[in-house]
Formats: structure tokens, C-alpha cells, sequence
């Protein structure tokens, strides 16, 4: 019988945390769920997972914080970011801070394992000529924004001179699902 693998799962979304927890236990791992940092801290108290899968964004903050914070309890974690909320900025920082991988949802487990699987990046991945438009400019700017702010809407409102709901909308509108 094949050993047993541990992996984290650091989800705030109940029945997405439930569904990968179900397809990662029938592929023979240990699972183990957490809904934010409080949850990451107390469960490294007690496991050393190999694997850890990080939504981005989580009701009680930034995944980066607990992606930061696996990586400094063991270097040897292999984890993955999600996100409905993809930008250069977040994947950038994500992967300064340790993780392997960043990857938009819809992502299913074999995504997942497969990220897990690239230990090095992919340098024949084709460079586009097309240059960027001002939309996506705006997108990678409020994105940035965001990561200083620890995601506060609030707070990136005020940085970027936009009323909230403003803000609000045109996050809503750009969502990855």
C-alpha cells in the first residue's frame, strides 16, 4: 500500500474545501482543513505537511499570510495558491513568499497535483507580442493595490481615488470563476 501524503487545505469557500478534501482522500492523502491563518498556526503545531493548497482570497485576510507562513514552518512544503482573483501582483508576491504554483479557479485536483509536480519553471512558454491594454493596466494597478492593503477594499478605494463601490463593481465584473 502506497504512503500515505499530508496535505493542507486552506479554504474559506466550506463546500470547495469539502469537494477537494473528497478527491485528494481518494488519491490516498491525508487531508487537513483550515478556513484561515488562526487555523494554519494551530494546525502546525501538531503536522508538517508535505502539501498545502491556499485560496488567495479568505474571509479573514490574504492567503499570502498563510503561505508566508508554511513556508517559514517548513521550506519543504510544496504549496499551491487558487485564486478567483488572478493578477501578476498576487502571483508574483505568492511566489516570492514560497509557493510553487498560483493557479485560477476552476481548478480541479489534477491541476492541483500537477502544480505540485513542476519543481522548476517552464522557459519555453511563449512570450506574447501583444501588448497590454489599458484595462488590464488597471486591473494589475488595483491588484497591487490590494496586496498592500491586505485586500481591504476599503482602504484601495482610498489609495486609488475611487469611491468603494466602485471598486466593488469592477473587482465583481473581472472575477475568474
Amino acid at each position: 500500500m502506497k504512503v500515505r501524503r499530508s496535505i493542507l487545505i486552506v479554504e474559506d469557500d466550506a463546500s470547495f474545501a469539502r469537494a477537494l478534501r473528497r478527491s485528494f482522500e481518494r488519491r490516498n492523502y491525508e487531508v487537513h482543513l483550515c478556513d484561515g491563518l488562526d487555523g494554519v498556526r494551530t494546525l502546525l503545531k501538531t503536522v508538517s505537511p508535505e502539501y498545502a493548497v491556499v485560496d488567495l482570497k479568505l474571509a479573514t485576510g490574504s492567503g499570502l499570510e498563510c503561505v508566508k507562513t508554511l513556508h517559514g514552518h517548513d521550506r519543504r512544503t510544496r504549496i499551491v495558491v487558487l485564486t478567483g482573483f488572478a493578477s501578476i501582483a498576487t502571483a508574483v508576491e505568492a511566489i516570492k513568499l514560497g509557493a510553487c504554483h498560483y493557479l485560477p479557479k476552476p481548478s480541479n485536483t489534477d491541476d492541483i497535483e500537477a502544480a505540485f509536480g513542476k519543481a522548476e519553471g517552464d522557459a519555453s512558454v511563449p512570450v506574447t507580442a501583444r501588448a497590454t491594454s489599458i484595462k488590464n493596466l488597471e486591473w494589475e494597478r488595483i491588484h497591487e493595490t490590494l496586496v498592500e492593503t491586505q485586500f481591504n477594499i476599503s482602504e484601495t478605494a482610498r489609495r486609488l481615488g475611487m469611491h468603494r463601490r466602485t471598486l466593488a463593481r469592477k473587482l465583481e465584473k473581472r472575477r475568474v470563476t
